[in-house]
């Protein structure tokens, strides 16, 4: 399938989302950067997430599990500059306390509120600054291009595309440049789509989607205990519900996969210090886990690394 991305697409390129981002004071460096966002989905989403296989779990991924048992969801809430991670449970509640904040202000339950964090470890969020700031967030259909920049943190550029292909639109946003090695290499991403999905199909699309990108991809050999993957389908590009095994399901799981290897490339070429992209292709393996551990092999040895660069 040949797919070329949408001019400006992001996040909210999909019908019916909206997102917006500010300075809350959470970041500490000099100038005032965007470090708080929201995205809202204009009607109810089926919701499915995958989360770091990391022992050590960030308060705001064990929040976000729980609210994603029902496979529904309608926000996602995000800060960077602070992980709240190693936070105890000060740092459960104050995760749920922005999902609380989230909720009130746009009138959807706190269960169907998704909650992010990234950055310093072992810090408590500041909640005074996030409740103050969440009143400040203003949402609108532009608004995704503020929500990818407020998600970074030593990123050196905003990562966010949109594809679009029989009626439907499949997009994203993400973050990461350190603690990036499989599996989940992903720090943070969000997807989003107008699409009518089947909620099994959209969580078995989505494993495979992340399988062949963010679960291959390495720049440190660090995991991180907040990796979150979130994907939104709001349904109101209509039609048949879309299930496994159809022609329109079989369009929408491409558009997924060439999403996160877009994003997952942005990733790993925004890498903490990195100067090349490097890509392996394996040819000839007996299985794909086999061809997996090969390129894995390639790519996260230092000496090859070096000899690259």
């Amino acid at each position: 399938m040949s797919l070329e991305p949408l001019p400006q697409g992001t996040i909210t390129s999909p019908r019916g989302y909206l997102a917006g981002a500010c300075y809350a004071g959470i970041k500490t460096a000099g100038e005032k950067v965007l470090d708080l966002g929201v995205l809202y989905s204009e009607a109810s989403c089926q919701a499915a997430g995958l989360f770091t296989t990391n022992k050590v779990k960030a308060a705001p991924v064990l929040v976000s599990q729980h609210h994603l048992d029902d496979g529904r969801a309608q926000a996602i809430v995000v800060n960077s500059g602070c992980a709240n991670a190693a936070t105890g449970e000060r740092g459960l509640k104050d995760a749920a306390t922005m999902a609380t904040l989230v909720g009130r202000k746009l009138g959807v339950s706190p269960q169907d509120v998704v909650v992010a964090s990234t950055g310093v470890i072992g810090v408590p969020l500041p909640m005074d600054k996030i409740g103050a700031a969440v009143e400040k967030i203003a949402l609108s259909r532009d608004g995704g291009h503020d929500l990818a920049r407020a998600i970074t943190t030593t990123d050196t550029f905003p990562k966010e595309v949109a594809f679009s292909r029989d009626g439907m639109v499949v997009a994203g946003i993400a973050k990461g440049a350190g603690m990036i090695h499989p599996n989940l290499a992903t720090l943070l991403c969000f997807l989003s789509t107008d699409a009518n999905l089947e909620l099994g199909f959209m969580k078995r699309a989505l494993h495979r989607a992340v399988d062949v990108s963010f679960n291959m991809i390495t720049i440190d050999g660090d995991t991180s205990t907040n990796d979150t993957v979130v994907l939104l389908a709001n349904g109101l590009a209509s039609g048949e519900k879309i299930e496994e095994g159809t022609s329109p399901g079989g369009v929408f799981e491409e558009m997924l996969k060439e999403v996160c290897i877009h994003l997952a490339k942005a990733v790993a070429r925004d890498g903490e210090g990195a100067t090349k992209l490097i890509t392996v292709t394996v040819e000839g393996a007996l299985t794909a886990t086999d061809a997996r551990a090969a390129a894995r092999t390639v790519v996260g040895s230092p000496l090859v690394k070096a000899a690259v660069h």
